[in-house]
């Protein structure tokens, strides 16, 4: 059975199948740019603060500010989405993106451009808060898992190339050029979302419910999320998968440090070494998308987390005892690789530990694991993560530990009620 019959053909909402898959298609392009201005950009990072005549404690900062952004008005988003329509508010987010990548060329000091990643951030947070509620609600849960990792793996080609392809890139072209490139093709996927996607709430769907639109007040937003903050498995899962993905969030901001900087590593060097990386969080992805239909979500979890503990404890172990990046690399691989397992599988097990809004159920997700993201890496750089890599991994050990506790709470409740 094709992909087009088994998948798209089965919408939840009134979707022609080829509608459907286009939908799909702009949705992880959408994504894949929110990562682009993120990925691409980090190698021009140096270049960057030499340009513009700033100290090299900007490069990590960058990801930062970019994270922040995501974070910041995840708390509206989410209530308006709910209120006025999935689909309005990702044309909002598209558009305002692209507005911010082709700023980049006019600005002319650190602290500007620094401004202006986190207002391109914001985007990220109508991927978080907008796109993933609208893809889940569009479809059945086992259908909506495997296509959060398909369209992962379309998002993760910025990742996993992105490095190396910035770095060709600033071989022909200027950091400012490739901000131009980036919101020019932010512009035509806003266009092709505006053509082809649907529209989740207020709408009949497939099977008789119709999801209405959520009143627009705020009281009832605070008591919504003062709501949320008391719902235990909402709260665990949503610190979890932040604190789990803290270590490869700080390998994209410290890698240019620990490579570039460190080890004298050239542009392209520094591409290539990220391919076996964000190639095992592909692989992880693909094996979801095959165990989906075959472990609940509880399950998937579980077997994620043996690769993802047992990568960071190698890492370690190799690097301490040797502290070449040949000993790092295989330990991050096996960590990625169970991350592609158990993202998507926690995204859906939390999102609907409650029955709110799933807008408002999103955001306050989004802002809880992306500020957890967001300060644990600043924590990692600030101790001195980026100054050699058994450093690194050690201190990227530290939070997947962290996050054990939640996890076993989380599963232990799902237990029960299963």
């Amino acid at each position: 059975m094709s992909l087009s019959t088994s998948l798209f053909s089965r919408s939840l909402v009134p979707m022609a199948p080829r509608q459907a898959l286009l939908f799909c298609l702009l949705l992880a392009a959408f994504e894949l740019l929110t990562y682009v201005a993120s990925d691409v950009v980090m190698p021009a990072m140096l270049h960057v603060v030499r340009d513009l005549h700033a100290p090299s404690s900007h490069v990590p900062l960058a990801l930062n500010a970019y994270l922040l952004g995501g974070v910041a008005f995840q708390w509206l988003i989410g209530p308006l989405s709910d209120r006025y329509g999935r689909r309005p508010m990702l044309l909002i987010g598209a558009a305002g993106f692209a507005a911010a990548c082709l700023l980049a060329p006019w600005i002319g000091d650190i602290h500007f451009f620094q401004g202006l990643r986190f207002i391109q951030g914001i985007g990220l947070g109508f991927v978080v808060v907008v796109s993933y509620p609208l893809l889940q609600e569009s479809f059945r849960e086992t259908d909506a898992l495997r296509l959060m990792a398909i369209l992962a793996n379309i998002a993760l080609l910025s990742p996993l190339l992105g490095p190396l392809l910035g770095s060709m890139l600033l071989e022909v072209m200027s950091w400012r050029t490739l901000f131009v490139c980036v919101g020019g093709l932010a512009i035509l996927t806003c266009f092709g979302l505006w053509r082809f996607a649907p529209e989740t709430i207020g709408v009949a769907r497939v099977d008789g419910e119709r999801l209405a639109p959520t009143p627009l007040h705020l009281a009832s937003i605070m008591a919504s999320y003062g709501e949320l903050l008391r719902n235990a498995k909402f709260m665990q899962g949503s610190l979890a998968l932040g604190l789990l993905s803290i270590p490869l969030i700080s390998w994209i901001g410290l890698s240019p440090l620990l490579l570039m900087h460190n080890l004298q590593m050239d542009a392209m060097s520094y591409g290539l070494w990220q391919l076996p990386i964000f190639g095992g969080l592909i692989a992880g992805n693909l094996a979801l998308n095959y165990a989906a239909s075959r472990f609940d979500l509880a399950t998937l979890i579980r077997l994620a987390l043996l690769p993802i503990v047992g990568g960071l404890l190698l890492a370690s172990a190799g690097t301490l005892s040797t502290g070449t990046l040949l000993a790092l690399i295989p330990g991050m691989v096996l960590y990625a690789f169970g991350m592609g397992i158990c993202n998507a599988s926690l995204y859906r097990l939390t999102l609907f530990a409650s029955p709110s809004g799933k807008g408002t159920v999103a955001a306050m997700l989004g802002m809880i694991s992306i500020a957890t993201i967001g300060l644990g890496s600043a924590t990692l750089a600030a101790l001195g993560a980026g100054g050699n890599l058994a450093t690194f991994a050690v201190a990227a050990s530290i939070p997947v530990g962290a996050a054990l506790w939640p996890l076993w709470r989380l599963l232990r409740q799902q237990a029960v009620v299963a």
